[in-house]
């Protein structure tokens, strides 16, 4: 795990301009750092630079840019086939010198090219420079972050904004649309069209390559092509759950290689727990497992926390919710994320990575993907009733479960309707909710309507997998990743695997849901693993906060500033503004409002000047 930024055109950088890239690198990388410069052709400079978090072979001999075969190599993250790879390689006459999963990426560019891929399972960022140009990639559901900005002299690249302005020696402007679009129809949104929050920068996509040939013309090209709609409906549910066990037992055996300690998160929820029951009672790990603890009632795992810690043994620390200095350290925040944050559940999390950097971990592991993929968000239960139209009395069962368990609990006021989605398939209004209200608040009104890919003719599935590609996970892996590296901390994401991603579009979805428990295939698979108590528990609660609990607007320091001039009034009115703080509680869309709006002042304030890198 590392950062990487380089250039690829006709100037040549500056010294300073490396220095300061470099120093911007340190907390990706603490371990060392290295830089390349070669010329490409007759006109191209090809720089790349790396800092290196020492995560597997810890020698320096593995450090990079690293050279094999004519190329260089600098790049983020883990190969974790990399042993079985090695030894295919080997038996292709290949030798190593070093013990590390980089030289075998290298290794496999240099004599296979972008098609060496395809073989590939796991997270990755990387910059590949030969004679031929300057390859950039990414992995397949987006784990590890790239970032380019073109212009007319060639093509700047980083892990993070950060190093690009750095490189290019001056900020980018804000993308003020960007910034509304995050202000009124919130963090779903901001991975639907490719914008970033600064103008022209973009993000090389997941599971694809971007080449720069030696006349440096850009050619994009996807090296996965994920199969949807791919259910096998002969499977039976204990099928399912077999096939869903292996691969995911097998993701996480591979995610345990490391030469550093490594660290689970741990919630009251089947999906954390099924990570480190698998890793405690399957493989045999020795299990660290860190709980941010909540006090609100809506949202407290701590009964569940405390029989997974003792059924299963786990060694366990847990950490209260901090809200001393919330503004300070959201703004601190902000400032290394060069971006607002994308919910307060983020930043609850920054502050469990401080536990787990302090503990002395270099590596942890999350839950990330597990509702996307096994289906465990509220609304998939009301389209689990619509899935079920073709079978009257297995709709009808479904519908009574869901009076029985889930009525009781949902919040969103759209899906209290257990046939929302019977009566319209297409509704989509619980996902940016109360968005008109919002537009509203801004000094020029914007809306944006609600757009989803067409991935499958089921809905429900459609959903499923808008939300790993483009809603719920692209987020969640961004702020993963920077809370994590604000530490120098690795994050893995064993549900984000490709053999477990082709096992569950495989499944069919009258298994996903049973009894109007969610995940079913999932609780399932680890039983016998994971606490009973936790597999049959229905309610899904999720790490979240009231903003009131972090935010005292009686305070008159405060209040000013919320509501002091800025330049965020430009875009905001701020009589809606004072009107919120001045309510006693808010509904949970109007604090997600008050959040965003909190983040978009600060980052207005940070970045919105235009001036020097």
């Amino acid at each position: 795990m590392c950062g990487i930024a380089g250039y690829y055109g006709t100037r040549t950088l500056p010294p300073e301009r490396l220095a300061q890239c470099f120093e911007r690198m340190g907390r990706r990388g603490p371990d060392g750092h290295g830089s390349v410069h070669r010329v490409v052709g007759v006109e191209r400079n090809g720089y790349l630079l790396h800092s290196r978090l020492r995560i597997i072979d810890l020698d320096a001999r593995a450090n990079q840019p690293f050279a094999r075969g004519g190329g260089h190599l600098s790049y983020n993250g883990e190969l974790y086939n990399y042993l079985e790879l090695r030894a295919e390689l080997v038996r292709d006459g290949q030798a190593f010198t070093t013990a590390s999963d980089t030289e075998v990426l290298a290794s496999l560019l240099a004599t296979r090219g972008s098609a060496g891929l395809d073989g590939c399972e796991g997270m990755w960022a990387f910059a590949w420079l030969d004679d031929n140009g300057l390859l950039l990639c990414r992995d397949r559901f987006g784990e590890k972050p790239l970032y380019v900005f073109e212009d007319d002299s060639g093509v700047y690249f980083g892990s993070e904004p950060k190093f690009i302005f750095a490189l290019l020696g001056r900020r980018l402007p804000v993308n003020a649309n960007h910034l509304r679009r995050y202000l009124v129809n919130g963090y779903k949104a901001l991975y639907k069209t490719g914008d970033t929050f600064f103008a022209g920068l973009r993000e090389v996509r997941p599971g694809t390559t971007a080449r720069f040939d030696r006349r440096g013309q850009r050619q994009d090209a996807s090296y996965w092509s994920p199969r949807f709609d791919a259910t096998d409906e002969s499977m039976t549910f204990d099928e399912a759950v077999a096939r869903a066990r292996d691969a995911l037992v097998e993701s996480v055996r591979i995610r345990l290689r490391a030469d550093v300690p490594i660290a689970f998160c741990l919630s009251g929820g089947v999906d954390s727990n099924a990570l480190i029951a698998i890793a405690k009672r399957k493989l045999g790990h020795e299990v660290h497992g860190f709980t941010i603890m909540n006090t609100d009632e809506r949202y407290e795992e701590r009964a569940m926390v405390e029989t997974a810690v003792a059924e299963l043994g786990l060694h366990h620390t847990s950490i209260p919710v901090e809200r001393k200095d919330f503004l300070v350290n959201l703004r601190r925040q902000i400032q290394y994320h060069d971006a607002p944050v994308c919910t307060i559940t983020y930043y609850a999390q920054w502050q469990l990575m401080a536990a787990v950097a302090a503990a002395g971990y270099k590596v942890s592991v999350s839950g990330t993907g597990a509702d996307e993929l096994f289906s465990g968000y509220f609304d998939h239960q009301n389209f689990y009733i619509q899935a079920l139209a073709d079978d009257p009395a297995a709709q009808s069962q479904a519908r009574d479960n869901w009076r029985r368990v889930v009525g009781p609990i949902v919040r969103n006021p759209v899906l209290q309707d257990p046939d929302c989605f019977v009566k319209n398939p297409a509704l989509r209004d619980h996902i940016y909710l109360d968005a008109d209200t919002f537009s509203a608040f801004l000094a020029q009104p914007w809306s944006e309507p609600f757009a989803e890919e067409a991935y499958s003719r089921v809905p429900l599935r459609n959903r499923m997998n808008n939300e790993l590609f483009h809603e719920s996970v692209p987020p969640i892996l961004h702020e993963d990743d920077l809370n994590a590296m604000y530490y120098s901390i690795e994050n893995r994401s064993p549900f984000l695997d490709r053999r477990l991603f082709e096992v569950c579009q495989s499944i069919p979805t009258r298994h996903l849901i049973r009894d109007a428990k969610a995940k079913a295939v999932l609780r399932e698979a680890v039983r016998g693993l994971a606490p009973d108590a936790v597999i049959d528990n229905p309610r899904k609660v999720g790490f979240n906060v009231p903003i009131f609990d972090y935010l005292d607007v009686a305070d008159p320091q405060v209040r000013a500033q919320i509501l002091d001039d800025g330049p965020i009034f430009e875009h905001v009115r701020r009589t809606p503004i004072a009107d919120l703080i001045d309510r006693p509680d808010l509904p949970n869309s109007q604090s997600k409002f008050l959040f965003y709006f909190l983040n978009a002042r600060m980052f207005l304030e940070e970045f919105g000047d235009g001036g020097s890198a």
